[in-house]
């Protein structure tokens, strides 16, 4: 009895060995407004901007194809996936400062992608664009801002509390100062400037030192950094946050000249870069064979930017008229509630687990890393962990199966979005970006348009249950109509009341997986007569 104790004993230690050493390392590469149709291997003919690292990338994995953000806005998008939780279930930002001094949204800590692989063994580290809320030192005690923060002192929340052992961030997007990194919660170097850059040079506090055109090859030295720290043996993970092709359009100058199409080119060719920096680090220190890379974007393209720096309503459409399509064969852009904004390029590439070269049509959201990286470490996920997170590990190994999420909720920056398979109901008339919004401009139609011709198609005043119906909302067959033309809301009533029971169900269960009701941090509200967003048009109906 005790011989056969002692191999059972045996068998388990082994089984955990093999299983701790199964445990792949993980680079995570996030694009910051780069549409799908800005990769070559996504974008093909329409695509005039060479991506050779991020297109050899998909040859050697997997490319998914019906792959979503949770918003098509920056900041939702980033709570989504660094928490598996749908955004909007959390409550409102505090000590929230004007563009990086942004506060954070208390609860966002509690379980994240870093606390889930730190607790399965992982060293994990996060470079680049943060944009999840910090708290600063303040001068006094107050609301941070750009007159209001100790750059001596560190900051009190941010990175750490996320579940990450090292760090280096800008704590915005790279036109939202303060202009300045920190690494490991402390300021980086003299914050004593005042700097703007172009797009909407908004200038605020600044390392004197800092210049935007640098920080892609800062982010790709300290990428590299942590990588050569590893040792073999221990898995990590690797958040690299790119602050590009987001506004200011600001390549190396390495990269400047580089690209047929102009600047916005050279731009995310950089981006491209990426991918060769980290997969020439990864093989210089042996560890690229059980590693797992995936490359995405936080949203679609922003319409503001192009190859004129200032940023310029609608000059999307001049990089169209060049014959290039950053949305790629969709509709709409950042901001919006079409496939433009919300579906995005996502890669994985993980040697001799994902096969080469193949596609996968399945719906995965970004909000789904949690529960796939949990599967992948072998880590059980508590109760209240990724309450609307689905894993997709084994579409990693096998992309012809359907994979296991058939809903998802996305959200523009006005309005709820819902898939239901190929189905897609957005619950707005138009685009679902805000009311006169310039950033906003190129998206049609715009709120004010949409939402003027549908209450001319409706008579009386109405009410919050009459918005989530016809002609309020649209709703799309994206397996027939992957461009968005045909609403065929008042042609399939029954369908659109069943999937609007479906949001109404998961908002409030707290949670869109299976277990116990969770609460929301705020009351979550489908559709809201008195949401500031709507238009004029609509407030001055609904008195």
């Amino acid at each position: 009895m005790k011989s056969l104790l002692n191999t059972l004993l045996l068998c388990l230690l082994t089984f955990h060995s093999v299983s701790a050493a199964k445990q792949p390392n993980v680079v995570f590469i996030l694009a910051d407004d780069l549409g799908i149709g800005d990769v070559a291997c996504y974008g093909g003919e329409r695509c005039l901007i060479e991506t050779p690292n991020i297109d050899r990338l998909a040859r050697s994995g997997v490319r998914f194809t019906d792959a979503h953000p949770n918003a098509s806005v920056c900041g939702p998008t980033r709570r989504a996936l660094m928490t598996g939780r749908y955004p909007w279930r959390f409550g409102a930002a505090v000590n929230s400062g004007p563009w990086g001094f942004v506060g954070p949204k208390p609860g966002t800590e509690k379980s994240t992608l870093g606390k889930l692989l730190q607790r399965s063994g992982y060293e994990t580290g996060y470079v680049g664009k943060w944009h999840l809320g910090t708290t600063m030192t303040t001068l006094d005690g107050k609301k941070q801002g750009p007159d209001n923060v100790d750059y001596t002192k560190p900051l009190k929340y941010g990175p750490v509390q996320f579940g990450f052992d090292e760090s280096f961030i800008l704590p915005g997007s790279l036109d939202m100062y303060p202009y300045a990194f920190a690494r490991n919660h402390v300021w980086q170097g003299d914050i004593t400037a005042q700097k703007g850059w172009s797009a909407f040079n908004r200038v605020g506090p600044a390392e004197k030192d800092f210049q935007d055109h640098e920080v892609l090859e800062t982010f790709y030295q300290e990428a590299e950094s942590f990588i050569q720290q590893q040792q073999t043996g221990k898995p990590f993970f690797l958040f690299l946050a790119l602050t590009a092709p987001h506004t200011p359009t600001s390549p190396g100058t390495q990269w400047q000249g580089k690209s047929q199409l102009g600047v916005y080119g050279d731009f995310v060719m950089e981006v491209d870069h990426s991918v060769q920096r980290v997969v020439k680090s990864l093989k210089d220190k042996n560890l690229y064979e059980n590693t797992l890379i995936l490359f995405s974007s936080d949203h679609g393209p922003a319409p503001y930017a192009g190859n004129l720096l200032k940023s310029t309503p609608a000059q999307i459409h001049q990089l169209e008229k060049a014959g290039h399509y950053p949305s790629g064969p969709h509709r709409g852009y950042k901001f919006s509630a079409y496939e433009g904004g919300l579906r995005v390029p996502l890669i994985a590439s993980w040697p001799g687990q994902t096969p080469q070269g193949e596609t996968c049509q399945a719906l995965v959201g970004l909000n789904d890393l949690f529960a796939t990286f949990a599967e992948l470490a072998g880590t059980e996920m508590k109760p209240d962990e990724g309450p609307d997170s689905i894993s997709f590990a084994n579409l990693l190994r096998h992309p012809d199966d359907l994979g296991l999420r058939k809903t998802l909720v996305l959200q523009s920056v006005a309005s709820f979005v819902i898939r239901d398979g190929d189905w897609k109901l957005c619950l707005c008339p138009g685009s679902g970006t805000q009311a006169n919004s310039e950033n906003a401009l190129g998206s049609d139609p715009m709120p004010d348009v949409a939402w003027a011709k549908a209450l001319q198609n409706f008579s009386g005043k109405p009410t919050e249950l009459d918005l989530l119906k016809p002609p309020f909302v649209q709703l799309f067959d994206l397996s027939q109509d992957p461009h968005e033309d045909k609403n065929l809301a008042a042609e399939q009533p029954q369908r659109v009341e069943q999937m609007v029971l479906e949001l109404r169900r998961q908002v409030a269960s707290g949670r869109s997986t299976l277990g116990r009701p969770l609460k929301n941090d705020r009351n979550v509200k489908v559709v809201n007569l008195k949401d500031p967003r709507l238009p004029a048009v609509v407030r001055q109906r609904l008195r």
